[in-house]
């Protein structure tokens, strides 16, 4: 019998994972009937109010720019000088920014898909990377504590190549389910705004960003669940890979943190795992860190922020992983199984 198919079979055949596809299946739905209900079809009033206000909102970013200009030229500049206004003036430049208000901005009720598709897409990649860890975790944590791998190297006594399979398999169960379930999670979203709301002005790269965010997040998925896998296989119990995640936030992203915090460590962010998930989701993060600003001089604009890129955000992520992914096939090769 090949051994993938044997591992798919007993993959798919575990309750615990026909039990988190459920739960998976049910988050969907939740979510999509409560967007639905809370969505209508504009009408043709309702339309017209919200571009009436898109557009008095698009005026005055202008004219606080041309104040902003004015004030830096020493120039009289009309209307209401006494508001706050940068130093550079590109940064309120209505051009530059990022986006300019538009007509979805200002409907109540209405659900749009060209604003809303980026943060159902985080909260679907955050859903399938506790999917994959508690998949991962389960899997070869129930094997070990039961005796199933003992019984599985009795039919193909080569400890890598089983535990290899087994990993192998899982990453591509995941990665499986995963995609169905993106595809199925933005078309269902996708109707929604077509028959119950807005399906809202796309620009030119709304596709491929979203394609882009889609990417990692399948990435952070595979990493969670091989992540998973690796700590559960280590400590031999699904339990463990539970205790360690729970151990790390409370130990160091919260306890850790302040102590970092309460010493004024330089950019403390950078040591938290959850600053490199954010910047490798997104692209890159941005943190605060006021001793960039301590020897700047009286009278110079200093911005106090500092970035975290999704480059090295990777590399750390990938070291970890690999790292305790590596370790946990080093262990299962010289462990006592019984």
């Amino acid at each position: 019998m090949n051994l993938v198919r044997a591992e798919v079979e007993r993959l798919s055949a575990r309750r615990f994972v026909q039990l988190m596809v459920v739960l998976l299946v049910l988050a969907f739905g939740v979510t999509a009937a409560t967007t639905l209900a809370g969505s209508h079809k504009p009408s043709a009033e309702e339309l017209s109010v919200a571009r009436a206000k898109a557009n008095e909102a698009r005026q005055g970013m202008e004219v606080a720019f041309q104040e902003c200009l004015a004030r830096q030229n020493e120039t009289p500049p009309r209307g209401d000088t006494e508001g706050y206004y940068p130093r550079d003036c590109s940064e309120i430049d209505p051009i530059r920014g990022d986006r300019l208000p538009i007509a979805a901005d200002f409907l109540v009720g209405v659900f749009s898909f060209a604003e809303q598709a980026r943060p159902l897409l985080y909260f679907l990649i955050a859903f399938l990377v506790l999917f994959g860890f508690l998949i991962g975790a389960s899997y070869i944590g129930a094997d070990l504590n039961s005796g199933g791998v003992v019984n599985l190297l009795l039919w193909r006594p080569r400890r890598l190549t089983v535990l290899g399979t087994k990993l192998a398999t899982l990453l591509g169960a995941v990665l499986v389910v995963s995609l169905l379930a993106s595809v199925f999670y933005l078309a269902t979203f996708w109707v929604i705004g077509q028959t119950a709301g807005l399906a809202g002005r796309f620009s030119d790269d709304f596709w491929s960003s979203l394609a882009a965010v889609h990417g990692r997040g399948l990435v952070l998925v595979l990493l969670a669940t091989a992540l998973g896998f690796a700590i559960a296989t280590l400590g031999r119990h699904t339990s463990a890979a539970l205790g360690a995640v729970a151990a790390y936030v409370v130990v160091w992203e919260l306890g850790g943190r302040l102590v970092l915090e309460i010493v004024d460590a330089r950019r403390p962010d950078q040591l938290m795992l959850s600053s490199h998930i954010g910047a490798w989701l997104t692209g890159e993060a941005r943190f605060w860190d006021p001793q960039l600003c301590a020897n700047s001089r009286p009278g110079v604009y200093c911005e106090g922020f500092y970035s975290l890129t999704w480059v090295p955000a990777l590399l750390v992520l990938l070291m970890i992983t690999g790292g305790l992914t590596a370790a946990a096939f080093a262990v299962f090769r010289r462990r006592d199984l019984i």
